[in-house]
């Protein structure tokens, strides 16, 4: 299933302003949120809604393998990230992470350990310094089929 994409402007920055900070290493986070059907201006499949995950809270987490081509989360950030979640009302909805200087799509590792078929991906692209590129992907079909998620950045 294809969700529509919500995130704050101030959360891009957020995402992005850590993305350049740890560059040239893939930095990496999770987000959270809340989930909804709400009107589907465009009726697509004829029931005159649709999925949407709004993201209200980005997690900067501690990409422990310190790579250019690859991330793990820190466990503890991982686990302190959860439980603020649970504390705050909200779901997990995804990870994030960044590529220093590669598109912003999935690689095959990406695609290989996206294990949760519920979970959004955001990549964040700075392959273009002055153009960075945020989109967010959805993986199915063990790990075969990539959908690319409709991302919409609001006004805080």
């Amino acid at each position: 299933m294809s969700y529509i994409i919500t995130i704050k402007e101030s959360d891009y920055q957020k995402i992005l302003d850590h993305a350049r900070k740890n560059a040239p290493e893939e930095a990496c986070g999770l987000i959270a949120g809340t989930e909804a059907e709400e009107p589907d201006a465009y009726d697509q499949d004829g029931t005159g809604v649709h999925p949407v995950k709004h993201i209200e809270k980005v997690y900067l987490l501690e990409n422990i393998d310190h790579s250019e081509e690859h991330f793990s989360l820190d466990p503890k950030d991982q686990f302190a990230a959860i439980k603020d979640m649970r504390a705050n009302g909200l779901k997990p909805l995804g990870n994030w992470h960044s590529h220093p200087a590669s598109p912003s799509r999935p690689s095959e590792e990406d695609k290989r350990l996206a294990y949760d078929e519920h979970a959004s991906y955001l990549i964040m692209s700075l392959q273009n310094k002055n153009h960075p590129v945020l989109q967010s992907f959805h993986v199915s079909d063990k790990q075969t089929k990539v959908t690319v998620e409709e991302l919409i950045v609001i006004d805080d």
